[in-house]
């Protein structure tokens, strides 16, 4: 990638050759919150120019990996706050919202958490199942633990992450195997508990899919029935060139607003590459081989690619300014191209183009498209 000088490139942003004079933060400051996930090179300043972008152009951020329970809590007995601490003491310079993701998910959690400490120390698979009460002891006290130590600091949390089945059914996860479907409520419980200020989201994927969308609905409702208060519901938006249409997307924020609860879009991507699988869920396990026809565009995106990708986001965002009333925040999963999860997922080694900015930390088309939707509060 090109290394730009910081004063280059916060003048990128102000030059007059196409793109518009503005950034994301300010054209959506009256709609909606702008975020951005951050890996630790990015938080820690290591890689200035994405830095850069960020500060100037987002005032929402969202940790890719640093409080997921195999990041931060890696050991029974030992908690690993430091990329934790940095992350909110980038958000808090910056005066941005932070949000913290995530507390409960049945991947990137250590095997520990589920296991008991009987049996061989050595050979992990020997060892049994913990029992219901110790499983809930140990979420207690990762909640208490990481939500108290950032409380009032934190704005957000994504509480449970993608508890459902694509038929909206309750996930087989070892938190419901072992505790059973309350996991979720004691989760939401001991969370509002550590910081009674926080907002509480339930976050997932292909919600926009009816049957999932109506479990994540049957939910919501129960815990608020449980005395909840849950804030808001996130749609990861992992989205494909040709799915979910923008009908989709405008009924499923409908459907969920009507429960009185906001909605996030909260890990934006579009896929531009062919698909790997006819499956439209962002499951992280799954892993297919690298083939040359799956990843066509290693030398660049071809124009007619870069139009409909640009088009493709002018309509979500229209779609998203249209519930400005109901959608609080809009956050994309990376903040360049080069720095996309898609790259490695659910291919390694391919060439993904997938964000507003690209590998030389420029913005694409895309992102001046989306400033012009109506609607939007440009200066």
């Amino acid at each position: 990638m090109k290394i730009m000088s910081l004063v280059g490139l916060a003048g990128l942003f102000l030059a007059t050759n196409g793109f518009a004079q503005t950034t994301l933060k300010a054209a959506f400051k009256n709609d909606f919150l702008i975020g951005v996930a951050l890996n630790e090179a990015e938080f820690t300043g290591r890689n200035p120019n994405a830095a850069a972008i960020v500060k100037a152009q987002f005032d929402s951020i969202s940790p890719e990996n640093a409080l997921k329970w195999e990041s931060i809590h890696p050991q029974r007995f030992g908690f690993n706050f430091g990329p934790a601490d940095a992350y909110l003491a980038f958000g808090q310079k910056n005066g941005m919202f932070v949000i913290g993701h995530t507390l409960v998910w049945h991947s990137q959690t250590p095997k520990w958490v589920f296991q008991s400490d009987q049996g061989s120390r050595t050979v992990e698979r020997k060892r049994q199942p913990v029992d219901r009460d110790m499983l809930l002891q140990r979420m207690s006290n990762h909640i208490f633990t990481v939500v108290g130590r950032y409380k009032g600091k934190i704005g957000g949390w994504d509480v449970v992450n993608e508890a459902l089945n694509d038929d909206g059914t309750l996930r087989a996860s070892p938190w419901e195997k072992i505790i059973g479907p309350d996991y979720i409520i004691k989760a939401y419980q001991f969370a509002h508990e550590a910081d009674p200020q926080a907002q509480l989201y339930y976050n997932d994927f292909s919600m926009e899919n009816e049957a999932k969308r109506n479990g994540a609905i049957a939910l919501v409702k129960k815990l608020q029935a449980a005395g909840i208060p849950i804030a808001g519901v996130g749609l990861q938006g992992h989205y494909k060139m040709d799915w979910p249409t923008t009908n989709q997307v405008d009924e499923t924020i409908a459907a969920f607003s009507r429960l009185g609860v906001k909605v996030m879009v909260t890990e934006l991507d579009l896929d531009v590459l062919p698909p790997a699988t006819s499956s439209q869920a962002a499951e992280v396990s799954m892993n297919f081989v690298l083939q040359a026809k799956l990843n066509p565009y290693t030398n660049g995106l071809p124009a007619v690619v870069e139009q409909r990708l640009t088009q493709r986001y002018a309509d979500l965002f229209a779609v998203f300014v249209k519930h400005c009333d109901v959608v609080s925040r809009v956050t994309f999963w990376g903040v360049t191209d080069a720095d996309s999860w898609l790259n490695y997922w659910p291919i390694k080694g391919r060439t993904a183009y997938p964000l507003l900015f690209n590998r030389d930390c420029h913005p694409k088309p895309a992102f001046n498209a989306i400033l012009q939707i109506p609607g939007a509060s440009v200066p």
